[in-house]
């Protein structure tokens, strides 16, 4: 059985190409002086945690926040943590899509079986590389990870090891927690199988 007990998930801060209104996929932007402040009220949120290993995507947004959180623990990029490839959507808003793919748009926002991203990277391409991410997350002997990412990378995370996780509302700068119990199974939350170092600042 995996060591891994604990993943707390926290998505990076605004960014300077705006990402609380514009879909950066594989767009490089780097997090803004706001992005950073609302990283580090989510290190708030962990101050006390102990945490065995800290993961970043290679893209900017991602591995600045991380290191804004990781203290001295170093940083180790995940390169199928990326996120996702919005094709001819990214950086646009919602508000440009509709206008400019308003039949994909619908089909987009009820989920329509089969919908992908225009010229972009195909859901399940994404999900199968976030899972091998999290195969070697299981394989590091890591007890405890925090996993400094992106908000589809975070739902891809959550959909494979969790049924109860709420992402659509997670705000820049947001964080959900995953213990798993004594079967193996993901939780939303703390657990009795959390590390002791972590149970005691719970």
């Amino acid at each position: 059985m995996s060591a891994l007990r604990r993943l707390v998930l926290v998505r990076h801060g605004e960014t300077t190409g705006n990402s609380s209104i514009r879909f950066h996929g594989s767009t490089d932007v780097e997090l803004s002086d706001e992005g950073r402040d609302q990283v580090r009220a989510a290190g708030d949120q962990l101050r006390g945690e102990v945490f065995d290993l800290v993961v970043a995507s290679p893209l900017r947004r991602s591995w600045e926040a991380a290191r804004i959180l990781a203290g001295r623990t170093p940083v180790r990029l995940e390169a199928d943590f990326r996120e996702i490839d919005f094709g001819r959507w990214e950086g646009l808003t919602a508000e440009e899509i509709q206008a400019r793919d308003p039949v994909l748009f619908q089909d987009w926002q009820a989920r329509a079986p089969g919908f992908d991203y225009p010229g972009g990277e195909k859901r399940a391409d994404f999900v199968a590389r976030v899972r091998r991410g999290l195969d070697r997350l299981d394989a590091s002997g890591a007890r405890a990870v925090l996993l400094v990412v992106h908000k589809g990378v975070i739902r891809a995370v959550c959909e494979t090891t969790v049924s109860d996780a709420e992402v659509s509302g997670l705000g820049l700068g947001g964080l959900i927690s995953l213990s798993r119990d004594a079967r193996g199974d993901f939780q939303v939350g703390r657990h009795g199988s959390n590390p002791p170092r972590l149970d005691e600042t719970a």
